[in-house]
């Protein structure tokens, strides 16, 4: 149930940026299709940023204490959009026509993808109170 969260998560996440931005663009002719797009998109996504994201971090970890992790948000923007880049190369209907959508494309995945754990976190070791005598 976990993994399957850990992919439609973000398929859902990419779905709402799609319909809040007009530069992502979601072709495909049934929903069916559009949502297996989705999947796989989000799936590229999270290999992308399971691959790419930490030798980013680790390299460009002055510009992270420089910006005070605001370049966080340009390097998110470019890994959506090479991940749409991807998509094109496997010739998924998925594409991102720029820059500025694959950045604003991104905070949005971000912060719907964070609100949507917030909502479906099943773990059980959440912070709990300790009382003390």
């Amino acid at each position: 149930m976990k993994l399957l969260l850990r992919i439609l998560i973000p398929a859902a996440a990419l779905g709402i940026a799609h319909l809040a931005i007009s530069g992502i663009q979601l072709r495909g002719g049934s929903d069916w299709t559009k949502a297996g797009t989705l999947i796989v998109v989000a799936l590229i996504f999270g290999v992308v940023n399971a691959v790419l994201k930490p030798i980013i971090k680790t390299v460009g970890c002055a510009l992270y204490v420089l910006t005070l992790g605001l370049i966080g948000l340009v390097v998110n923007g470019l890994l959506l959009w090479l991940c749409s880049w991807i998509a094109g190369k496997l010739s998924l209907p998925f594409h991102i026509t720029g820059f500025a959508a694959a950045f604003w494309g991104a905070i949005i995945v971000g912060v719907v993808g964070w609100l949507l754990n917030l909502i479906f976190d099943d773990r059980k070791d959440r912070r709990s109170v300790v009382s003390v005598r």
